[in-house]
């Protein structure tokens, strides 16, 4: 009974306290809240293997210095940031940044936590890899190196391969040309187990071509002429370069006013063609010559097909005529 008591009085004392802080106003509440912080920092334990994070209070080219929000300050040695041999601390890593590190040691013998970011990537960025390849991130990395069939660029602290034939959609010659450059890229392939991070500039490239060539598809206007360049004969059409690096297609049925039955009858490759937009439906450009024929043309295959009527000897409609050669 007793001890019920006591905790009747404690919860009404806790109580009281509350009171006292809320009646007290900003000032006195934002202590208590400070207060309960270190008293926290206090009780927390931090050991050796532990992934902790802290926000970057100060960087120099030997070291960088954490809040851990706790007594003790974490200490990250430049040897113990990264893998890639062209970072830098001073142009990679500013205050205020938010790092998750590694502990090495409790007490690197100064009073600080020896840390290590090199080591906590190794565990943190291959989930951050796998989702980057499940949601098709576009990664901006900076080509470090060429080797052997490819390039190297760093990703979250971790080597990544980017083949030749992944640099570019155009015939990459020589890899050299391509150290120090960024490039936008896309995980391609993610092997925790192997250590094997493959990326692709290419299919990002790739991409944003079709992205641009289906925007300038989209700014054609149905009934618009343009003059191309027959590039290809198929059994079923011609294929016809237009202006701005696209290209249409002219059905078999648009390309002449009489029947044909290959387009090789009246077209070849190379041939200039004027040619009219029909529609842009599922970003494909479908033209037609036909309607566009030369109307002076018609005018004189009309002109010639009436000169050779009138010229018949017997070019008569009367009664008589339609008539005299019928047997009765």
């Amino acid at each position: 009974m007793e001890e019920k008591e006591l905790e009747v009085q404690e919860t009404k004392e806790q109580l009281k306290m509350e009171e006292t802080a809320a009646a007290n106003g900003p000032e006195e509440t934002g202590s208590m809240a400070d207060y309960e912080k270190e008293l926290e920092a206090s009780f927390r334990t931090i050991k050796e293997g532990d992934i902790v994070t802290g926000t970057v209070i100060s960087v120099n080219e030997e070291e960088v210095i954490l809040d851990l929000q706790y007594y003790a300050q974490g200490v990250i040695k430049a040897a113990d940031m990264s893998s890639d041999p062209s970072f830098r601390l001073v142009d990679e890593v500013k205050p205020g940044d938010v790092l998750e590190a590694s502990v090495k040691k409790t007490d690197d013998g100064e009073g600080n936590i020896l840390l290590s970011r090199k080591e906590a990537v190794q565990v943190l960025a291959w989930d951050v890899l796998k989702k980057d390849l499940e949601e098709k991130t576009v990664l901006s990395v900076k080509i470090s190196e060429a080797v052997k069939a490819g390039v190297v660029a760093w990703v979250e602290g971790i080597r990544g391969f980017i083949p030749a034939s992944q640099l570019s959609l155009s015939y990459v010659e020589n890899l050299e040309e391509w150290v120090g450059r960024q490039a936008d890229v896309r995980v391609i392939t993610v092997d925790e187990e192997k250590k094997r991070l493959v990326l692709s500039a290419k299919e990002v490239e790739k991409e944003r071509k079709e992205e641009d060539t289906n925007h300038r598809i989209a700014m054609l206007v149905p009934g618009t002429v343009l003059e191309g360049v027959v590039e290809s004969l198929m059994p079923y059409g011609a294929f016809v370069s237009l202006p701005d690096g696209l290209n249409g297609l002219v059905h078999i049925s648009q390309i002449s006013q009489k029947r044909i039955k290959k387009p090789s009858e009246v077209l070849s490759v190379g041939d200039k063609v004027k040619v009219k937009i029909l529609n842009t439906n599922n970003n494909k450009i479908s033209l037609s010559m036909k309607a566009v024929e030369d109307p002076s043309q018609e005018e004189e295959e009309e002109r010639v097909s009436a000169a050779q009527y009138s010229s018949r000897e017997e070019a008569t409609t009367s009664l008589g005529d339609l008539l005299k050669n019928l047997k009765l």
